[in-house]
């Protein structure tokens, strides 16, 4: 759970950016897994995926994606739902429901 510069084009100054999520729950040469626990209004820092991951909501919640170019994605997750996602993007996320977020993130090494 290290924090990564990160080069701001904009501004010349370095982004530090966060851990994808709270804590690693399981690691080998395959998969990382995050556990990820959100409470109503609460936010992930600004972080980056370097690996394709899955989210498997174990409790859903409304949530809202903001990438750093300022693109806001509502990402609903329903308890029980799994989305793909693909590397690369830099975005924090935000609870902007009334119930508390819990899920785990499996990157794909």
């Amino acid at each position: 759970m290290t924090e990564t510069p990160l080069d701001s084009h904009s501004s010349g100054q370095e982004l530090v950016l966060g851990p994808v999520g709270q804590e690693i729950v399981f690691e080998n040469d395959r998969v990382r897994v995050w556990h990820i626990r959100l409470e109503p209004g609460e936010q992930q820092p600004l972080h980056r995926h370097d690996h394709p991951y899955l989210v498997v909501a174990i409790q859903g919640a409304k949530n809202v994606v903001q990438t750093i170019d300022g693109t806001r994605i509502d990402a609903d997750e329903p308890t029980g739902g799994v989305v793909y996602r693909d590397p690369g993007a830099v975005h924090m996320l935000t609870n902007v429901g009334d119930t508390t977020y819990l899920a785990r993130l499996v990157e794909l090494k």
